[in-house]
């Protein structure tokens, strides 16, 4: 459902700075300001989830981002509306890592490589929810942007019914019972030598994958739907088609490799998927026909989504029980905030060269640092939550 706001924007940003006056580089860093905050929400509600539990900071956390949502259907300027994505920013970063921890640590170790999968192709439903919206709303009653946001509450509103019907983590409550035996602080697991150097590596590994996924998507449906510099020139029925179609690509890449991290390891299935990204470059940048341009945008999210399906596994495995909350959320969103930047720099070199090569040229080297990033780290695939509580989990090649 954050994702369902989130590429609101995507989609209409180019309405946006119609409608303001301002040019789409500008309005695309609405963007990059949510992506700026997200490491706080994560900061700010990893650090309440692990001390209060998972829950009520996850409900508290859906109400901010669905109210302010809401709220930029009004925004009369684009600076009101900045304002409001930073302050949605915030509650859009502690969604993933809370979302992500409470899920994994309820469910079997062995089924962790499919539920990943579906878990963070939510993700993708998201965004294909959103294009399903915009065609309705644009196609069929010819209403503005703002509906759109407007319409961002119900969805919202869904996820915090089925949150407040979601039990606690009982590894958390594990976890707290024996840092209270062992007097053992946050600070004390965080400041381990082990367990630092994996989150520097870590956020440096959700920096790759964030400029793998947002390279892709963000400037894709605006590259679909223009008429110069490169763009496709598709009809924006066409390229909405086209946005929905390539999102089930995402959806079946993430349940599909999520599950075959199970027998083949995180590591390997991640560095697959982003190499099989390497050959389909040219048909998803440089096609011309709608049907070519479908195909490869189908295919790129197929192994993108792929390699994403395993990350909500891989960073929860790798984080010790006692700062869950807090360790995968924050080194995914400080790799979030590091490639915010990625949207408008893609603009700038559109609008000198074309879309075509600002897309080559931002997705190609990301595909292989993220291969050569995953394949030099570890994994603790299988590692047993709740498990040594104070500790940092397993690691093994």
């Amino acid at each position: 459902m954050d994702a369902f706001d989130y590429f609101i924007v995507v989609l209409v940003y180019a309405d946006i700075a119609k409608d303001f006056g301002d040019s789409k580089e500008s309005v695309a860093f609405l963007t990059t300001v949510t992506l700026l905050m997200r490491p706080v929400g994560a900061l700010l509600f990893g650090l309440w989830a692990d001390k209060v539990g998972r829950r009520i900071p996850l409900i508290v956390d859906v109400l901010l981002y669905s109210t302010v949502g809401f709220l930029c259907a009004f925004a009369p300027n684009l600076t009101v509306l900045i304002v409001l994505r930073l302050i949605y920013g915030i509650g859009m970063g502690g969604e993933w890592g809370l979302g992500a921890a409470l899920a994994m640590e309820k469910i079997p170790t062995h089924r962790r490589g499919f539920f990943s999968g579906l878990l963070q192709e939510g993700y993708a439903f998201g965004y294909l929810l959103a294009a399903v919206a915009y065609l309705v709303l644009t196609e069929v009653f010819d209403l503005s942007w703002r509906w759109l946001f407007a319409l961002s509450i119900v969805p919202a509103l869904i996820s915090l019914l089925i949150r407040t019907r979601v039990g606690e983590s009982e590894v958390w409550q594990a976890s707290k019972d024996e840092m209270k035996v062992t007097q053992t602080s946050v600070r004390d697991v965080l400041l381990q030598p082990k367990v630092l150097r994996r989150f520097g590596y870590l956020i440096v590994l959700m920096t790759a994958f964030n400029w793998m996924s947002h390279g892709t998507q963000d400037v894709y449906p605006t590259f679909l739907k223009a008429t110069d510099q490169g763009g496709a020139g598709l009809a924006e029925h066409t390229a909405l088609i086209i946005a929905i179609i390539y999102n089930v690509g995402a959806i079946v890449g993430g349940l599909t490799f999520g599950t075959l991290s199970e027998r083949f390891g995180r590591r390997y299935t991640i560095a697959f998927c982003a190499l099989l990204g390497l050959p389909i470059v040219p048909l998803f940048a440089y096609s011309t026909a709608a049907a070519m341009l479908c195909l490869g945008s189908f295919l790129m999210q197929l192994v993108v989504q792929g390699a994403w399906g395993v990350i909500p596994a891989h960073l929860t495995e790798m984080s010790p029980d006692s700062i869950r909350g807090f360790y995968p959320g924050v080194t995914y969103q400080l790799g979030n905030l590091l490639a915010a930047l990625n949207l408008p720099i893609q603009e700038h070199l559109a609008a000198s060269h074309g879309y075509p090569f600002a897309l080559t040229v931002t997705i190609i080297p990301v595909l292989i640092v993220v291969a050569v990033l995953v394949l030099v780290g570890q994994e603790a695939k299988g590692v047993e939550f709740g498990k040594r509580a104070t500790e940092p989990a397993a690691t093994s090649s």
